[in-house]
């Protein structure tokens, strides 16, 4: 469905561009013209009559026009899970269904509005993926527990991912990303995992695949590779979605995030450093990439986000520039998260340098997120959100004085307890409101070519 398109009257808000040409927007929310939905039968299915809203939105690749038509291809994340006390002093989420396999499909843009079809599941040659975590004790663990709505304890699975990115591999296949490895993937057109890269092991770690720098396995939990690209001479390269936190240590003192750089073709790898905009954030850690899509071999466009020192939602588009910044490999015994910015100049370490295209809540936009991003032509862009599959979680029978998630853990044998005890408070699986539980898709045509 198209909500409106509308023109902004902003120049200032575009500065790589000195036209006073206005850029224009046309705003769509996405539907499932073929009914698709996730089976959901648990305690609040009755808030739920047609199940849940399928989720896509985690990643964007622009594949063709077909007439006047936009065709996409986009993917959904590990599935409906939400918010949970820890367990124990690992962190939770409640798996709604933890049968879910990570979807890939078509949106269709056109005759004003923007349809999502042609579904298929991610599988390898043992059949459907999951979207449950990583056993302990393997490179990618997040440390967090996966509990059913009836808070008993869920399995682990080597095969889980938790796709967040996808490109095109110029061969009518794709790759995708994925922030518990942190992985990144060949696949075909119909969702068959081909390959997987994870981070190289070392001494006695044990890793569900290799071929990438061991560093980044020290992504935050649920903040491995949050978007990916290909680029002209058939790089990927990967986003690290926020600060590597390296032993514990360095995720509110980094400066940067990692743009990780993977060739198929010979399995070189290289990473640079993205600047966050580190003085926005109250912490280093609160900065969040949101997607990458390449503009050339040096040049891509990035999402930047997150909540502001006011708790204000940010969320931009930033034209990188790689062509001078360093390739971190030979800094990396003593990571370079660790230096202030007069450190980083002192070892000869320069960033990618970066320059404003969009800023996406100065034209309007309200979900939280952008989590696609994909390039239509060189004046043309496309974001869309992800909408969590439409579900949150909210506490019942609350204690008094304890109304949040984290005034309470989990027993993983379906109990909440506070101080040790047992308690009746109960968790409850709830609809998110309207425009939260949408995707909503934008088509952003900028006033002069990038």
């Amino acid at each position: 469905m198209k909500i409106k398109s509308l023109a902004l009257l902003c120049a200032s808000l575009f500065p790589l561009y000195a036209s006073a040409a206005q850029p224009q927007i046309e705003r769509y929310v996405v539907s499932f013209p073929q009914g698709d939905r996730v089976a959901y039968q648990g305690a609040s299915a009755s808030a739920f009559p047609d199940g849940l809203p399928v989720g896509v939105g985690s990643g964007l690749h622009f594949l063709r026009k077909e007439g006047d038509d936009l065709l996409f291809t986009t993917l959904t994340d590990r599935g409906p899970n939400a918010d949970a006390p820890k367990t124990g002093k690992r962190e939770s989420k409640i798996f709604v269904n933890p049968d879910y396999t990570p979807l890939l499909m078509t949106i269709r843009v056109g005759n004003n509005k923007a349809e999502a079809i042609d579904a298929h599941p991610l599988h390898d040659e043992q059949g459907n993926i999951s979207g449950l975590p990583l056993p302990e004790g393997f490179i990618g663990a997040t440390n967090e527990a996966a509990l059913s709505e009836s808070l008993q304890l869920l399995g682990s699975d080597k095969r889980g991912l938790d796709t967040e990115g996808i490109t095109s591999d110029g061969n009518g296949g794709y790759w995708i990303c994925d922030e518990y490895g942190p992985f990144i993937a060949h696949i075909s057109a119909d969702g068959k995992i081909l390959q997987k890269y994870g981070p190289q092991a070392e001494s006695s770690e044990q890793s569900v695949a290799g071929g990438l720098p061991n560093i980044v396995k020290w992504r935050q939990p649920n903040r491995g590779f949050e978007g990916l690209t290909r680029m002209p001479d058939g790089r990927i390269i990967a986003a690290v979605q926020s600060t590597l936190d390296i032993d514990g240590k360095s995720k509110n003192s980094a400066r940067f995030t990692r743009l990780v750089s993977f060739d198929p073709a010979t399995g070189k790898t290289a990473s640079y450093g993205y600047p966050i905009d580190i003085d926005a954030y109250k912490k280093a850690k609160d900065a969040k990439v949101g997607d990458i899509v390449a503009l050339d071999d040096q040049r891509l466009l990035l999402i930047e986000q997150g909540a502001d020192k006011e708790k204000n939602m940010r969320n931009r588009i930033y034209l990188v520039d790689l062509s001078k910044a360093s390739d971190l490999t030979s800094f990396d015994k003593q990571p370079p998260e660790f230096d202030d910015e007069a450190a980083l100049k002192s070892r000869g370490i320069v960033l990618a340098s970066k320059q404003l295209v969009v800023d996406l809540r100065a034209l309007g936009w309200q979900q939280e997120k952008v989590e696609g991003l994909a390039l239509i032509d060189n004046k043309t862009l496309a974001v869309i959100n992800d909408n969590d599959f439409g579900v949150r979680t909210e506490l019942t029978d609350a204690l008094s004085g304890k109304d949040k998630m984290d005034d309470y853990t989990a027993d993983g044998k379906g109990h909440l307890l506070v101080d040790g005890e047992v308690v009746k408070t109960k968790i409850a699986v709830r609809p998110l409101d309207k425009p939260e539980s949408e995707n909503e898709l934008w088509i952003i045509s900028l006033p002069d070519a990038l």
